[in-house]
């Protein structure tokens, strides 16, 4: 096992125990990663108590289909921002039994960037139901599968720092 998977396995584990301690059930929805994030979370036994689904939106048309990602906002702002990946995480959260989400949308590369979104732009969005969001453009660097990787590592570390920004459990 790579340093990387076990980075991957370790973070999803905590996430899971977090996420069990509250009760609460996560719903992933992935651009550039294509399903990276949701196999990370699986490949933890017992994540069904924990993980509903996953959406795998790659194009603009399924992040408006399967999501509701508004068309005139990916006209707006493109499918790689904050906008974006915020309609993407409440989308998933309405189309889903989740109480937490995140999104994840950029440019892995190796083409496709630009001097406004160069490649390694990537656009989070980690929400409660309660209506705590969180959105963050993050810019990595490295090769296709670099950036792929960072981005589900920090997709991974954005739900805990978002469940630790809860207000804790009442017994």
């Amino acid at each position: 096992m790579t340093t990387t998977e076990q980075q991957l396995t370790q973070l999803a584990t905590q996430v899971g125990e977090r996420l069990q301690q509250r009760g609460l059930l996560l719903v992933t929805a992935e651009s550039c990663t294509g399903g990276w994030l949701g196999q990370a979370i699986t490949a933890v036994a017992g994540s069904s108590a924990w993980y509903d689904r996953g959406f795998i939106t790659y194009s603009n048309r399924a992040k408006c289909e399967m999501l509701h990602v508004n068309r005139a906002t990916l006209e707006a702002h493109g499918a790689v921002s904050e906008q974006t990946a915020q309609e993407m995480a409440f989308g998933a959260l309405k189309m889903s039994c989740a109480h937490v989400s995140v999104s994840i949308t950029g440019i892995a590369g190796p083409s496709g960037g630009s001097d406004i979104k160069p490649i390694g732009t990537i656009c989070f969005t980690w929400v409660l139901k309660e209506g705590l969001a969180t959105c963050e453009t993050h810019h990595f660097n490295g090769d296709r599968d670099a950036v792929r990787s960072q981005s589900v590592l920090t997709a991974l570390q954005g739900i805990l720092n978002l469940l630790d920004d809860m207000p804790p459990l009442v017994a």
